[in-house]
């Protein structure tokens, strides 16, 4: 039977209830570790690193390339370098064959 424990934030130093329930979901899905941040510092923190499948999710660099196969101006998710070629979105995923 599983008691409720208290922790303290790695981050604020604060001390939050590691609950029974939260103990048993952490076995369910296979974590080993117990939480080291308190609810509200988790949270700040999914919010800075991009988590919760996409909501506050920073926006990735895009650089201007030139498509290697059409010449169209492209936008790639990295700095090209000239030595590997470039392609747009058209050239670079196949058209489906049916």
């Amino acid at each position: 039977m599983l008691k409720d424990k208290n922790l303290n934030c790695r981050d604020c130093g604060v001390e939050f209830s590691f609950t029974a329930s939260e103990q048993e979901f952490y076995a369910s899905k296979g974590f080993e570790n117990e939480p080291s941040r308190c609810p509200s510092c988790r949270a700040a923190r999914k919010q800075t690193q991009g988590g919760g499948r996409g909501v506050g999710r920073q926006t990735r660099e895009m650089f201007d390339a030139v498509c290697s196969r059409c010449g169209k101006t492209a936008q790639v998710p990295f700095r090209p370098t000239g030595d590997k070629p470039v392609y747009c979105k058209d050239c670079f995923q196949p058209k489906a064959r049916f």
